[in-house]
């Protein structure tokens, strides 16, 4: 090939894919927001606040019976029988090693529970998404980005229909 015949191929390269460039459709989604302000998002993390509200308030009690147990032992510490004072501590030191273990059951339940909420919403809204994509010919659409223009952001639109969705 001579290099006239070589920049005539290289500059019909070019042109194409400009053209291809201009024609390529992108959108964007912020899976955060998605995952805070979707109406299934939005019921998922009411139906955990509402399964585990007794067991928060269940832990709240209990530290506040900790609380109260130690400034009363500080209060009183120095006036009581070695023998009481003991006892008391070790009940307190029981107290706490419970409060400590249902704390930590506690956090692993809730985790586990937003967990499979969140994989739940995800996926539906993995779905919305590839549901717009079609339907409205777009070539890609990103949810991870450092930056993307306000004009290419669908996630309104996601929003949007993940809560018309029943």
């Amino acid at each position: 090939m001579n290099v006239r015949t070589l920049s005539l191929v290289a500059a019909a390269l070019v042109g194409f894919s400009q053209a291809a460039v201009a024609e390529t459709k992108i959108g964007f989604v912020n899976s955060d927001r998605v995952m805070r302000e979707a109406a299934p998002a939005v019921r998922a993390q009411q139906r955990l606040e509402k399964e585990f509200e007794k067991r928060d308030q269940e832990l709240q009690r209990l530290a506040k019976d900790l609380q109260s147990m130690q400034e009363e032992l500080e209060r009183n510490g120095t006036t009581m029988a070695d023998g009481d004072r003991r006892t008391k501590e070790r009940t307190l030191g029981e107290l706490n090693r419970d409060f400590q273990r249902k704390q930590r059951e506690f956090r692993e339940d809730l985790n586990q529970r937003r967990n499979e909420e969140l994989a739940s919403v995800l996926d539906k809204a993995n779905r919305t998404v590839k549901q717009i994509a079609e339907s409205e010919s777009y070539d890609i659409i990103f949810q991870e980005a450092v930056y993307a223009s306000p004009k290419i952001d669908i996630t309104d639109k996601v929003i949007k229909a993940l809560s018309e969705a029943k």
